[in-house]
């Protein structure tokens, strides 16, 4: 009976999830389905993937969000390496800040940065190079709840304090044992936490559009509000780009697994 029940409860999330997604595809083929039917087209799939537009927004919101994984790993995985090393009474209180950006909106969290870097002293928002500088900053903040739980949830799982001991043991200094000792085991939960941050970072609109970036979820919002079907469209494409990122995970992880273990053999 319970063995039922699990696969109710899974039948109800699985429709819960794809029905919408079957919807929105068949409405990017131009609304095949109803009484304004028409044949099926992959016309508008057509038309966004030959916009420059389109792919302009996409590789933009790309770097950037590959700029704030790099700024984001490099502020918390020695963070979150040295409070379970060193300082675990403080994990109360990182975990406490890293979960702020859940309490604080965007749109608070933009303002701000608009009101203090618009000043004389720190012109940030009167060029593009700095609004950029503020988008990466805003972005980071917004990935610490998912890559600091992910990154701490892989140094549970390790043994930190015997590779520290035994990185020290052969004269290894606190940056080496970071980039070549800890950060390759934490390989499946830096992927898990990048792959939040990148999807976040692609998807966000509000700090983007008030800071005037051209990224693609400002890109998104034009489109919908001048298009009907190529937003459709737009979504399936990004859904299709999220798997495949998720698979690419899943194959490096497993890589990454299949070499420990060749390591632990010989």
């Amino acid at each position: 009976m319970t063995r039922l029940a699990w696969w109710i409860v899974f039948i109800i999330g699985a429709l819960y999830f794809l029905v919408p997604l079957l919807a929105t595809f068949i409405f990017s083929l131009g609304q095949p389905i109803g009484p304004k039917a028409a044949p099926p087209s992959f016309e508008f799939y057509g038309e966004v993937l030959t916009s420059p537009l389109f792919w302009k927004s996409l590789g933009y919101s790309f770097v950037i969000g590959i700029v704030t994984i790099i700024v984001s790993i490099s502020l918390l995985m020695p963070t979150a390496y040295w409070v379970r090393l060193r300082v675990p009474r403080a994990r109360p209180f990182v975990e406490f800040i890293t979960l702020l950006p859940f309490v604080i909106p965007p749109i608070i969290l933009v303002f701000g940065l608009i009101q203090t870097f618009s000043q004389n002293f720190v012109p940030l928002t009167h060029t593009d190079f700095g609004s950029n500088v503020l988008l990466v900053a805003a972005y980071t903040v917004l990935s610490f709840p998912y890559m600091y739980r992910a990154i701490d949830t892989g140094l549970q799982a390790t043994d930190v304090r015997s590779l520290t001991e035994a990185a020290q043991s052969l004269g290894a200094g606190w940056f080496r044992i970071l980039v070549f000792v800890i950060l390759p085991n934490l390989r499946v939960a830096v992927l898990s936490g990048a792959f939040l941050t990148l999807a976040i970072v692609i998807g966000e609109f509000t700090i983007a559009s008030f800071l005037a970036r051209p990224a693609f979820g400002p890109y998104l919002y034009l489109l919908g509000s001048n298009r009907a079907y190529e937003p459709a469209a737009v979504t399936i494409i990004s859904f299709g780009l999220t798997w495949l990122a998720m698979i690419m995970i899943a194959f490096i992880g497993r890589g990454g697994r299949a070499r420990v273990a060749v390591n632990r053999v010989h």
